[in-house]
């Protein structure tokens, strides 16, 4: 056996080419599973237990990664909220700036939302006054008979943002696409 035949077949290698592994440690992750955000990259990256653990304490920020948390909350209230769109989702970044994502059939659109919106916004819902920078979002879905809007934890969005991608047929998206919807919402954990 070559050095590069041992360099390839370690076992850290091995774990790594598992269906979803840990991209801290390389172990295999069961089917559910922690994230952690990756502050400075603004992504996410799976996570197993023990990792996760690492990052658990009180919403701890350890060095350039927050672990994902996983409250939810419905939130009820008036359906106007001087957007363009009406399936997006807000995200609050840690310099105070709220971007605004509009899910679409080529991935996420984002923009600036205005201060005044956005303060506008936290009014109306006070749970969304504690919402934490990065790692939660206000989603909202106020289309095709929807009326949702909730408190979530960023993985969901991703979650979404992957559905509509992955479903997206023609010029409105399809009816598949919007059953699919419906049911992400009704699924959503409380």
């Amino acid at each position: 056996m070559t050095v590069l035949d041992r360099v390839i077949n370690r076992k850290v290698v091995r774990e790594r080419r598992a269906a979803e592994p840990c991209e801290l440690c390389g172990a295999p992750l069961a089917g559910a599973h922690a994230h952690l955000y990756a502050e400075q990259q603004e992504h996410l990256l799976c996570a197993c237990r023990a990792c996760a653990l690492l990052f658990e304490r009180g919403g701890t920020s350890l060095g350039r990664f927050q672990l994902v948390p996983d409250r939810r909350i419905r939130l009820t209230g008036p359906a106007d909220l001087g957007i363009p769109v009406g399936l997006a989702f807000f995200v609050l970044r840690p310099d105070g700036v709220v971007l605004a994502h509009y899910p679409s059939p080529v991935g996420a659109t984002r923009w600036e939302l205005d201060a005044d919106v956005w303060a506008r916004i936290t009014g109306q819902y006070e749970p969304l006054r504690s919402m934490r920078p990065g790692v939660e979002a206000f989603l909202v879905a106020v289309v095709r008979g929807m009326d949702e809007r909730w408190l979530v934890p960023i993985d969901d969005c991703h979650r979404l943002v992957a559905l509509v991608r992955g479903e997206w047929k023609g010029m409105s998206g399809g009816q598949e696409l919007w059953t699919r919807l419906a049911r992400f919402f009704a699924e959503l954990p409380v």
